[in-house]
């Protein structure tokens, strides 16, 4: 997650419930604010990798179909996706309606060349992506001169049982881990009965007494024994709180590989809950 979750950060706002979910976020849901290189552009190009798509022929309709998806799940966690998301939405519809539009013949014979409509896209795309490869440039280097010149106060694994080294997970990588789940399990919450949960910091003391420090766990495991998509989604944002505390790590097994969650050794951050 982004070092921006280092600053002090001020109460969290009561979450402004959209019509119809009533049911499903608790008075206590926190409003998740997104880090600097989770916006819109970096959404599109986590889509992009993922389905392996050629970022210079995109093809608009499956990633404007798979953007909203990604929406709508971010909405429900109560993700700030207002603003830059919205646009960047009616921006890929745009583009899609003026694909569908057939070319003039006339245009098609003229001497002025034709414009492609996601070209513009395409460039922000590129050109956000050398920015976001700079800054991590200069991250890393800043992790080393941290390692080479101060103790480090948890420990971290490096290696999975395979002995495969593990990447740490970004915030998409755990909304899209959500989104399956909630997809495999949709037959089974879909008549869910409406009653009173346990609140955001109920859910982490649990998910904190399922993972022992030092050891990890699946993600998956953590909504094994949930019924409910309200239960799911408290424990996502629960998930979602604890990492921001630094009170645990997720890490996956290769790019878009299967998440563990991992529980350090050693103090807990500033304003953190109290070991369990």
């Amino acid at each position: 997650m982004s070092d921006e979750n280092d600053k002090p950060t001020a109460p969290a706002e009561r979450v402004t419930v959209p019509e119809g979910m009533e049911s499903v976020l608790p008075e206590d849901a926190p409003r998740i604010l997104l880090p600097l290189f989770e916006g819109p552009l970096d959404l599109l190009l986590y889509l992009i990798k993922r389905e392996r798509i050629d970022i210079h022929d995109l093809p608009i309709a499956p990633i404007t179909r798979q953007y909203m998806e990604y929406l709508d799940v971010m909405q429900e966690l109560s993700l700030d996706v207002a603003g830059e998301f919205m646009v960047m939405a009616a921006t890929l519809i745009h583009i899609k309606s003026k694909m569908l539009v057939p070319i003039e013949p006339t245009e098609a014979e003229g001497d002025e060349e034709h414009v492609d409509p996601r070209e513009e896209l395409v460039r922000r795309l590129l050109e956000f992506q050398r920015y976001k490869d700079a800054a991590g440039v200069l991250h890393q280097q800043a992790q080393i001169r941290a390692a080479q010149w101060t103790r480090p106060d948890t420990v971290l694994p490096s290696f999975d049982e395979a002995g495969e080294e593990m990447l740490e997970a970004g915030l998409y990588d755990l909304i899209s881990a959500f989104k399956e789940l909630l997809d495999r399990r949709k037959a089974l919450i879909a008549h869910e009965v409406e009653g009173e949960g346990p609140s955001v910091e109920q859910r982490m003391e649990g998910l904190l007494a399922m993972i022992k420090e030092g050891e990890s766990l699946e993600f998956l495991a953590l909504f094994a024994s949930l019924e409910t998509k309200a239960e799911m989604i408290v424990t996502f944002l629960a998930l979602l709180e604890l990492i921001r505390l630094k009170r645990v790590r997720v890490y996956q097994r290769g790019m878009f590989g299967p998440i563990r969650v991992f529980r350090p050794v050693g103090p807990p951050a500033e304003g953190a809950l109290a070991p369990a």
